[in-house]
């Protein structure tokens, strides 16, 4: 006998029961492991379209390999479900969960347009169930003491913010290269440095100024920059790309002193990050403890569905982001390679 539905008050039992949409390597190499291994999260069933792959990634993960989307959310033994497809399929198969009473943690960008990503924040909210945009980086704690060194004064006033994130080229079969999957750089890294501007500048930031490099060949922009400047004046200066030497970093510029973060958003769980501040005549190497923002991720989400949430989570937070995904686009001076 199946397990009852789960309603808005949150699945019984102190355990969310999850299904994933599909068997993208972020899935395989980072969510999986942690929702197996998971006291508030249980496994059940992992959807692809190839039948073959879904049964030797459940094999792999001890659950159930199930064929098409839709089947598994025709379960009635899944809560909710992690969405790590490319993100042009997000809007459709995030709908349909949730149409289907489930909570969603949809990998990063929730969609592709700020249009969708609010269409589906009023969506969750008619079906009372969580959404919530994947972006493990913030439950990292090292953000935390950042936060709290510049509010303590540590660097003073701030004045700029700049942030990084470039990484080598990649697969170019994979979807990053494909327009009609919702491929680019903006898309996939350069939503990051956005979000640290909104972590530290306050206010709703515009876009002054960006630029775009498409690649001829494919269609998608491999790099990028931008420029924000919050209401108050204080300023974000940005940068991303695929085709770069890695670097992960941002850096607050104060009156009196620099914050600096050199692994900011993809830092292996084992590491210590350090966070240096620079001041007159002083540089402090502060080594923050080792932290696992998956789990951390995943345990802010569990919480919220078995907290009994029954709408968005970080709305505010996701719909400006997707503004300003589409602002950049508006003002950005493109050039092709």
């Amino acid at each position: 006998m199946s397990p009852a539905s789960p309603g808005p008050e949150g699945p019984a039992g102190g355990r969310v029961r999850m299904g994933v949409l599909g068997c993208a390597d972020i899935a395989l190499r980072r969510m999986l492991p942690v929702i197996a291994a998971a006291d508030t999260a249980e496994l059940v069933a992992v959807a692809s379209r190839d039948a073959a792959k879904a049964r030797g990634v459940a094999d792999r993960f001890g659950c159930a390999g199930v064929q098409g989307y839709r089947t598994l959310l025709e379960r009635d033994d899944i809560d909710a479900v992690y969405v790590p497809l490319p993100p042009a399929l997000h809007f459709e198969q995030v709908a349909e969960a949730l149409r289907a009473g489930k909570h969603v943690l949809c990998e990063k960008p929730l969609c592709t347009t700020h249009a969708e990503a609010a269409e589906l924040m009023e969506l969750a909210r008619r079906h009372r169930r969580i959404l919530a945009e994947n972006f493990m980086f913030l439950h990292h704690s090292q953000h935390d003491r950042v936060r709290s060194l510049l509010d303590a004064g540590s660097v003073g006033e701030l004045e700029v913010l700049t942030g990084s994130f470039g990484v080598p080229p990649l697969d170019p079969a994979g979807f990053r290269y494909a327009a009609p999957l919702g491929g680019g750089a903006l898309l996939d890294v350069g939503v990051y440095p956005l979000r640290t501007a909104q972590m530290f500048l306050s206010g709703e930031p515009e876009v002054l100024a960006a630029t775009l490099r498409v690649d001829d060949a494919t269609g998608v922009d491999v790099a990028g920059t931008a420029l924000l400047c919050a209401p108050d004046g204080v300023a974000a200066q940005l940068e991303f790309g695929f085709r770069h030497s890695y670097r992960s970093r941002y850096a607050l510029w104060g009156r009196s002193g620099r914050i600096s973060v050199e692994r900011a958003y993809t830092p292996p769980e084992q590491l210590k990050p350090v966070v240096r501040v620079q001041q007159q005549d002083r540089l402090t190497e502060l080594a923050m403890p080792a932290d696992h923002q998956v789990r951390n991720a995943l345990a802010a989400f569990t919480a919220a569905v078995l907290a009994g949430g029954d709408g968005p989570v970080g709305e505010a937070e996701s719909l400006l982001q997707a503004r300003l995904v589409d602002d950049v686009r508006k003002v950005a001076r493109v050039f092709t390679d």
